[in-house]
């Protein structure tokens, strides 16, 4: 019997082996044809893409051409064909078009951190998708922003005699590193997507990369005296705290105010929430005076800006020989030059969102339009519940929306 199943399996062997040599034959052949199949729809897709690309940037230039036109003939009605040309650019420049449009050039932090890779997405929903995961380590930080600091002068108060323990500071100074660098990349990220930052918030945001490692070096001296040797550390831990509140601040109230001004076509949907993206008259009245106790221009002595008051107690320090190191000095300039230019940066919103409300009360009179409903999407839903139903469904009968300006305040 054994004999017998052993030819058996002889006489099988070889249909099985031709079996299994025609079904790898099968699969490679299959392969091969899914290589063609995708090389060919990558083909096609580069050359449909290249035509778009061409067309897009023909209808932006028409569009710029139309423009200049309609400043040079005072004969026609500038108010209607303004507002369809706003409403072309904001088709082109906002919606799915976007995408086939020249790219912002990246930058060399990008570059230096990435690569000559291309970071600029070609779908609208996986831009908005960044932008959304920005807003999210936004919200995420400015709480540890705020609790990290707050710990540690609590254990100084507590635990440590009055000394603030060394790891845990070295530890946050470290977190603070990783935190301004991982803002930076995202926000050169989402300038390339076509989101409006402007550069100096990155450029604040690379001072304070290089502040947080200057701090790392910062040696944290103990007892005895050290009250006096940790003074330096201390005050940079109050101006996190301050930090700390003006973001939170900045993220929970501007978030919605940057939903409605997207839908009132003032804001793309690739903003983000920051002091120079969001900023209506409402936001910079509520705001102004936290600006201006962080970061206002200096003067000795006095509490006009905590961010300048800080460097500039850091500088103090250090010029009495409490606390020499060059860390003191250092990062006490860096926070004064942070402060001016933030300061600076201020005025220039508040003095563009004054130019804008300017023309928009010269251009549209007691109404407030709505250009487009692209634009709006589905950020119906920020807007005040009492108006939600309503400029629904007016987008449903006609693309342009006109509401009364004051109703509108008054909500």
């Amino acid at each position: 019997m054994a004999a017998a199943a052993n030819n058996n399996n002889n006489n099988n062997s070889p249909a099985a082996e031709d079996t299994v040599e025609e079904e790898v034959a099968r699969v490679v052949e299959q392969a091969k044809e899914l290589q063609e199949t995708a090389a060919s729809l990558i083909a096609k897709s580069s050359h449909d893409e290249q035509s778009l690309r061409k067309k897009a940037l023909s209808l932006e230039s028409s569009v710029r051409r139309c423009r200049s036109l309609l400043n040079r003939n005072n004969r026609l009605a500038p108010k209607l064909l303004e507002e369809d040309l706003q409403k072309a650019r904001c088709i082109i420049t906002d919606g799915d078009a976007s995408a086939f449009l020249p790219s912002k050039p990246q930058g060399r932090f990008l570059k230096m951190f990435l690569g000559p890779i291309n970071v600029r997405a070609s779908r609208k929903d996986v831009q908005l998708k960044v932008k959304e995961e920005y807003n999210s380590y936004r919200d995420r930080t400015a709480l540890l922003f705020l609790l990290f600091p707050s710990v540690l002068l609590c254990l100084r108060s507590w635990v440590g005699n009055g000394c603030l323990p060394t790891f845990p500071v070295q530890l946050y100074q470290a977190w603070l590193l990783f935190l301004y660098t991982g803002l930076a990349l995202r926000e050169n990220i989402l300038r390339a997507n076509g989101s409006d930052i402007r550069p100096w918030w990155i450029y604040h945001h690379y001072c304070a990369m290089i502040m947080a490692l200057v701090s790392l070096t910062w040696d944290i001296k103990g007892q005895p005296n050290c009250a006096q040797k940790q003074r330096g550390v201390q005050l940079f831990l109050q101006w996190a705290m301050m930090q700390g509140v003006a973001m939170l601040l900045q993220n929970r109230y501007q978030r919605q105010r940057l939903y409605t001004r997207i839908a009132l076509g003032k804001a793309k949907r690739m903003d983000v929430v920051w002091g120079e993206t969001a900023g209506v008259d409402g936001q910079l009245w509520l705001l102004c005076p936290i600006l201006f106790i962080l970061q206002p221009c200096v003067l000795l002595d006095l509490f006009q800006g905590f961010e300048a008051y800080v460097g500039l107690q850091l500088l103090r320090t250090a010029f009495k020989g409490v606390a020499s190191e060059w860390q003191v000095i250092f990062c006490g300039i860096l926070l004064v030059f942070m402060a001016v230019g933030n300061f600076l940066n201020t005025v220039q919103t508040l003095m563009a969102k004054s130019r804008f409300k300017a023309k928009m009360k010269i251009s549209f009179a007691d109404e407030v339009i709505i250009e487009n409903p692209l634009c709006l999407e589905n950020k119906v839903y920020s807007l005040p519940p009492s108006l939600r139903y309503e400029l629904s469904t007016c987008l449903k009968k006609q693309p342009i929306c006109h509401f009364d300006k004051d109703a509108w305040n008054d909500r």
